[in-house]
C-alpha cells in the first residue's frame, strides 16, 4: 500500500484525466514558474520519486493503486511572440515565431493562433492536452502534425541536470512518437520502461512553433475537404477550417468533457472552457456571455467523451501484410522501422471489422465499452476502473489479431498496468 499522506488535499488520477479512471496520488504539485517546475522534476529525482509529469490527462492509462510518487502539472500559461516577420518585403510567406509555456492548454493554443491569423495548427482544433504533451506525442489530425510547425523546443535534461534545446530534426519525429516519448522505453513504446518512466528524460518547458501569417491555409485531408466542400490542395479560410475540424471531431464525440474542468483539480487548466465549448459546438465565438452560460448549463454529460482519445495506434504493415486484407480496406503509402516501405491502415476500421461495432461491450452490465460514436475510442461508461479498461483492450486486440494477423499497439502511455 502506498504512503499516501493527507488524501483529502490530493487528487486521484481520476480526477486529472480525461478517461476519469486511477488511483489516489502521494504528492501533487502545480509549479507556477520556470524555476520551480525545474526544482521539482530534480528533486523528485534525487529522491528517486516515482515522476509523472501530467498535462491534460487525455493519453494515459493508470492502474487504480495508489500511486507513490510525485505528479507535476505545469501551471505556466504564457504565449508570447518572439519574431513577427510580417514588415520583411522580400518574404512572400510572411512567418511568425510564438513561444508558449509547455502546461497552455491546446486548444487554447490553436484558438489564439486561429484568432491572430496565425496558420499551421488550425487542423490540429479540439485535441485535448497540453502543448508539452502534443510534442512528445507528435499529435496530429487532418493533414497536419505538430511535427510541421515546431522550430525547437526547450528542455530540461534530467541525465544531465541540465537545460538544453532540441530542434525539429533532433527530436526525431515519428508517427505518434518523438525522441522525448522514445526515452521512457527501451525499444518502442510499451516496450520495457527505462528509469525515467513514466516521464521522458527531456521535461518539455516551453515549444517554439514557427507559423504562417495567413488567414488561409490548405486544406490536406480529404475527410476535411469534403466538410468543407472543397478539393484537396485548394486553400480555405482557417477559421472555416477550425470549424469543420472541430465539427468532425463533435460527431465523432472524439473531444473532452467540458464538465470536467468543473473538478476542483481541473479549474484554470483552461482559458474559458464554456467558451471554448461554444467553439467545439460551432456556434459564433462572438455570443454573449450569458448566452454562453445558459447553453452551457443544458449540456449533458457524455460518456462517449470519457476516454483517452484514439485508444490504438493506425498500424503499420509490410506490403505483404497489406495485401491480405480485404477490399476497402483503407491503406496509404507510410516507412516501416529500418526505412522499408509499408502500408499504414485504420485502426478503427479493423476493429469495426473484426465484429466490434461502436457501442461494443464485453457484456450488457459492463462500465466500460467502446464509444456509440467511434470504434476508436473506449471509454468509461460511468463507475469503470483501469481492469474494466483494460479487459475490453484485451477482447478487441485479440479480435482484430485473430481476424487479420495484425496486433492492434495501444496509444496511451500505461502506468502500473499491462495490456
Amino acid at each position: 500500500m502506498a504512503n499516501i499522506p493527507d488524501v483529502q488535499n490530493q487528487p486521484s488520477f481520476a480526477d486529472l484525466t480525461t478517461i476519469g479512471v486511477g488511483g489516489r496520488i502521494a504528492r501533487f504539485v502545480e509549479p507556477r514558474t520556470r524555476e520551480e517546475f525545474i526544482e521539482t522534476v530534480r528533486q523528485a529525482d534525487e529522491e528517486k520519486t516515482l515522476l509523472s509529469v501530467i498535462g491534460g490527462g487525455s493519453n494515459i492509462l493508470v492502474s487504480d493503486d495508489d500511486f507513490d510518487g510525485m505528479v507535476v502539472r505545469d501551471a505556466r500559461h504564457s504565449i508570447t511572440v518572439v519574431d513577427d516577420e510580417s514588415n520583411d518585403e522580400n518574404s512572400l510567406l510572411k512567418s511568425i515565431t510564438i513561444r508558449v509555456d509547455a502546461g497552455v492548454h491546446w486548444d487554447d493554443f490553436v484558438s489564439y493562433c486561429v484568432h491572430n491569423g496565425f496558420a499551421g495548427v488550425e487542423a490540429l482544433s479540439g485535441i485535448p492536452g497540453t502543448v508539452g504533451a502534443s510534442v512528445v506525442q507528435n499529435i496530429g489530425a487532418y493533414g497536419q502534425e505538430v511535427a510541421s510547425s515546431v522550430s525547437y523546443v526547450e528542455l530540461w535534461d534530467r541525465e544531465k541536470n541540465e537545460l538544453c534545446t532540441f530542434d525539429v530534426d533532433t527530436l526525431e519525429f515519428g508517427y505518434r512518437t518523438s525522441i522525448l516519448k522514445q526515452s521512457m522505453y527501451q525499444s518502442g513504446a510499451h516496450s520495457a520502461t527505462t528509469k525515467y518512466f513514466p516521464s521522458p528524460r527531456y521535461i518539455v518547458l516551453a515549444v517554439v512553433f514557427k507559423l504562417t501569417k495567413s488567414h488561409t491555409n490548405t486544406v490536406q485531408m480529404g475527410q476535411l475537404a469534403k466538410a468543407l466542400t472543397v478539393g484537396v490542395g485548394q486553400t480555405f479560410n482557417i477559421d472555416d477550417i477550425r470549424r469543420a475540424v472541430l465539427m468532425i471531431r463533435m460527431r465523432k464525440g472524439m473531444v473532452e468533457d467540458p464538465h470536467r474542468y468543473e473538478n476542483t483539480w481541473m479549474k484554470g487548466t483552461i482559458q474559458d472552457i464554456q467558451r471554448t465549448f461554444v467553439e467545439l459546438s460551432g456556434d459564433d465565438a462572438n455570443t454573449s456571455d450569458s448566452k454562453v452560460a445558459a447553453n452551457f448549463g443544458t449540456i449533458k454529460v457524455d460518456r462517449n467523451r470519457w476516454s483517452c482519445g484514439s485508444f490504438f495506434m493506425n498500424p503499420i504493415i509490410s506490403t505483404e501484410v497489406a495485401q491480405t486484407l480485404p477490399d476497402g480496406a483503407p491503406q496509404f503509402d507510410a516507412t516501416l522501422p529500418g526505412g522499408r516501405e509499408g502500408i499504414k491502415t485504420s485502426a478503427a476500421w479493423l476493429i469495426d471489422h473484426a465484429g466490434f461495432k461502436a457501442g461494443f461491450k464485453v457484456s450488457d452490465d459492463a462500465t466500460a465499452g467502446l464509444s456509440t460514436r467511434h470504434t476508436l475510442a473506449l471509454t468509461n461508461r460511468g463507475g469503470a476502473h483501469c481492469n474494466d479498461i483494460l479487459e475490453l483492450a484485451r477482447v478487441i486486440r485479440a479480435g482484430v489479431r485473430d481476424t487479420y494477423g495484425i496486433t492492434l499497439v495501444p496509444e496511451p502511455v500505461f502506468i502500473g498496468v499491462e495490456i
